[in-house]
This record gives C-alpha cells, structure tokens and sequence, in this order.
C-alpha cells in the first residue's frame, strides 16, 4: 500500500484561482503498467487515428450550460470513455459516460474543483458509472452558486440523480422518476503514472489518460506547440493525453492534449505541448482506470421509466 496524495484542482482558470490542495488517500494499489521498450514505441501516436480508426469519443465543454470547475470529471471520464471505445474496436454506438453523476454524487470533487485520481476511486468503491444518457451534463453541483443552478432538482446521490427520465411536461402533471436497472460501465483497477516513458506506455498499450496541467498558460491558445520550459509548473487544471507527435522541424516530440473547453478552443479542443521537461506540470501528475465491463444489452424499459 502506498499514501498517495492527490491534487485537489481547482480547475477555476481565467477568474480567481484558489491555491491548490493536497488530500493524502491511503490504502490505494497502483495498477503497473505495462511496459514496452521505449525503442519499440513509435515517434509518433495518437487514438485519434489508429490505421485510419478514430477511436476517441466526442469532444466536450466544461463551462456549459454554465461556469464548472469539473476539468477533474472531464479528463477522467473522457479518458475511460475513450479506452471503452477502444477495446470495443470502434463499434457502434460509441459509450459516453456520465459526468453529472460525479458531481451529483461528489465523486471526486464538484463544481469547485476535485481530483481525477479520486474521481477513479470513487467509481470503483461505488460500483459502476452510469451512461451519459441515464444523467445529462447540467454543469451543476450541490456547492454550485450560479444562476442555472438555482431552480435544478437536488444535486445529490439519491437514485433519481443517479439515472432518471421524465414521463410529459410538469403542466400536465408529469413527474421524473428514477431508473434502477440502468446502462453503465465498471472498473478493474486505477493508478497514477508520471514521466514520460511510463505516460507513453500507458497510453500506447491502454489508451489516454487524465494529467494534470497549469492552465494559465493556455487560456489564449491558438494553436501549435507550445513551448514554454520557464513557466510555471503548478497544477490547476485536469485534461486528458491521447498521443503524442514529433516536430518536423526540430525533431522534439509533443504531447497531443485534449481539453474540456469545447472545440472552439485551441486546435479543435486540442493542443500540442513540448515533451519532455515536465513543462506546465504536465508529467507529473497522470490518472488512468482500466474497464472492466459496460453494457452491451440494457433491461427494456417504458418510456416513462416503469418496468425499471
């Protein structure tokens, strides 16, 4: 057993961030990762196109319906979803898992900020982790102060935050009631890694996964590889890595990165990040979970949720 601390992030970038918090968890096995020879790995690899396969899930936006700061969530969420995705060999439908159901539950943090590491653990002590369908992002959380939050049902874990459906409009009488045999996903196992050959071969032979970064230094990111080695290297922001490049004309690798400020940001929702000095923070602080099972064949429910 090791004690390992996990970063509290904010995630509040752009406005008055708080300083960071560490909260020792013990009692957490780290998963090892499997290691393949760095002279093995490519120069060059990213999910987003495998032999012409992309087998990334949709790209997403925190800050939507209203301001959250769940960068947390959605790394850690982005970067399981994704590796479903990836042993289900792209199949159709792709599964998209539901981030609101962390923050109803504080699985991990809220609104305010939480951990990716923790966001895992949490998945694990709980069982499961309903589909994206079952709870729909609201970009709310129980501590939430903004204004679309204020008339939103109860953020809490009781059953109907966990999965619910509405059977017709309130004006005519309609209720929302909970759905208790629902689709969902689980998790074998969890751990960190840092350093750059141990990130590779995490990603390389599991798929992405969720690090954190001091995002003050890509609020204006437009595109490129940004290549800032004196900047600061505190974490205040959680994103999710799903490959890495080689500069053409340098020859110095980069981290493809992933976002969760919608595709109007950076390259597509992406950005490109200098390997290798830990520069941001970036190799410091990595979070993984390996699936375990996901529905492939739910329980038919009626439309209005009996049966369920």
């Amino acid at each position: 057993m090791m004690l390992i601390n996990l970063l509290i992030s904010t995630c509040l970038v752009g406005i008055s961030a708080r300083m960071n918090e560490y909260v020792p968890i013990l009692d957490v096995d780290l998963f090892q990762t499997q290691q393949t020879s760095s002279d093995t790995l490519p120069e060059a690899f990213s999910w987003s196109n495998v032999d012409g396969v992309n087998y990334l899930t949709k790209n997403l936006n925190q800050h939507i319906p209203s301001y959250c700061g769940s960068c947390w969530a959605h790394g850690s969420i982005s970067a399981l979803s994704d590796r479903i995705k990836i042993i289900r060999k792209a199949q159709f439908p792709d599964i998209q898992l539901s981030i609101q159901f962390l923050l109803n539950c504080q699985f991990g943090g809220s609104c305010m900020g939480g951990d990716h590491l923790a966001a895992y653990k949490s998945i694990k002590e709980y069982g499961n982790i309903p589909f994206e369908d079952c709870m729909v992002y609201q970009a709310c959380s129980s501590d939430s102060n903004e204004i679309a939050c204020a008339n939103k049902p109860d953020f809490t874990c009781d059953p109907i935050n966990v999965c619910r459906t509405c059977d017709t409009f309130s004006s005519h009488g309609g209720k929302c009631v909970p759905i208790h045999y629902y689709p969902n996903a689980t998790i074998a196992s969890f751990g960190s890694v840092k350093g750059v050959d141990n990130m590779k071969n995490e990603i390389f032979n599991n798929g992405p996964i969720a690090c954190g970064i001091n995002a003050n230094e890509i609020d204006d990111y437009h595109g490129g590889i940004l290549d800032v080695p004196n900047a600061r290297k505190m974490i205040n922001h959680i994103i999710s890595i799903v490959g890495w490049g080689i500069d053409a004309n340098t020859d110095n690798q980069y981290w493809i990165i992933r976002n969760s400020w919608g595709s109007y940001w950076g390259e597509m929702g992406f950005m490109r990040l200098s390997m290798g000095e830990n520069q941001l923070g970036i190799e410091k602080s990595c979070a993984f979970a390996i699936p375990a099972s996901w529905t492939e064949h739910n329980i038919p429910c009626d439309e209005n949720g009996e049966n369920c």
